[in-house]
């Protein structure tokens, strides 16, 4: 019987055009930003204390799918968010959140795996923090990775996840690439890796 092959697997990005809406960092019910904005990217469920609402800093054509604010955190329309629960629900935190002036249902898809899997040699180009760098809580993660491969062997049975040491990559498989392909989701753009 032949090796099956791994899944295939994308970086799901935001498709960034002119004319497009620009969500900023999240507000407590209170209006005020956040405290820890990262907490939502770290590839772990997020803490939560209370409705998070995204204001839009630039107005423009709304997307289904989106990230926001400085941390990128990925914000997709409800429908979006139906995928990723029928596809990856051991993978994602899904957040229902308010979009400023949006009377749209809008989730915030918060990956809760951290996979260890990016290919240094097969990548174009990835550069880790080093002692010399003086930046010690930092040392060994990515500074900076271009053309990224993963080892595709490492990923197990997570569909969707953060790549340690780059958190700001968001890598799904195949199948959910075809699936929001499928549902012509706006905003969304996709890399194999």
């Amino acid at each position: 019987m032949p090796k099956q092959e791994p899944n295939r697997y994308f970086s799901l990005k935001e498709n960034v055009q002119a004319g497009n809406w620009y969500l900023g960092d999240p507000q407590d019910e209170a209006g005020a930003e956040v405290e820890d904005i990262w907490e939502f990217t770290r590839g772990r469920p997020g803490r939560l204390a209370g409705r998070l609402t995204f204001p839009v800093d630039e107005p423009g054509k709304r997307l289904d799918y989106t990230t926001a604010g400085v941390a990128m955190i990925p914000i997709v329309h409800v429908r979006v968010a139906n995928i990723f629960a029928e596809l990856a629900p051991d993978d994602v935190q899904l957040v229902p959140v308010g979009v400023q002036g949006c009377p749209d249902q809008y989730v915030m898809l918060v990956v809760t795996k951290l996979v260890r899997c990016i290919d240094d040699k097969a990548s174009r180009e990835s550069l880790v923090w080093k002692p010399e760098d003086e930046r010690p809580e930092k040392l060994g993660q990515y500074r900076s990775v271009a053309g990224m491969r993963i080892d595709r062997t490492k990923a197990g049975a997570a569909r969707v996840f953060r790549t340690w040491g780059w958190e700001i990559a968001v890598i799904i498989s195949e199948d959910i690439k075809v699936a929001l392909e499928r549902a012509k989701v706006t905003g969304a753009k996709f890399e194999e890796v």
